[in-house]
């Protein structure tokens, strides 16, 4: 602990790193931290103004209610469709939504299908 406080003291004079290990006594050249792992963790989200699907309430990025109901392995078909307004939806959310109204839930604009992307 006396060789950190020393360090410390030292860079809060403002000497850099390569100064305070200079002017370290004669063996204190240690380093802080001695890094023996790295294990990199990641997530990811689509990049649209809503992270929750408006019609099911369900992360965009999660499966939709239907495909949670349904618990089938074909719910790699749970996709995400963005209209031209960038409102994004689950495909099949949205598909039961417009066989009543054709507009965006969100905007009330006319929609308009953009693009639809898989969510798996």
């Amino acid at each position: 602990t006396v060789s950190v406080l020393y360090w410390r003291s030292l860079l809060k004079e403002g000497m850099s790193d390569a100064t305070a290990a200079a002017a370290a006594p004669a063996g204190e050249h240690k380093q802080y931290v001695e890094v023996k792992k790295w294990s990199v963790v990641a997530m990811w989200r689509w990049d649209v103004q809503v992270e929750n699907c408006a019609i099911c309430r369900n992360q965009i990025n999660d499966l939709c209610v239907e495909c949670q109901a349904n618990a089938a392995p074909d719910t790699e078909d749970c996709n995400v469709a963005w209209g031209n307004c960038n409102h994004a939806f689950h495909h099949h959310c949205i598909s039961r939504w417009l066989k009543t109204k054709a507009i965006c839930p969100l905007c009330s604009g006319d929609w308009e299908l953009s693009n639809v992307a898989g969510n798996r």
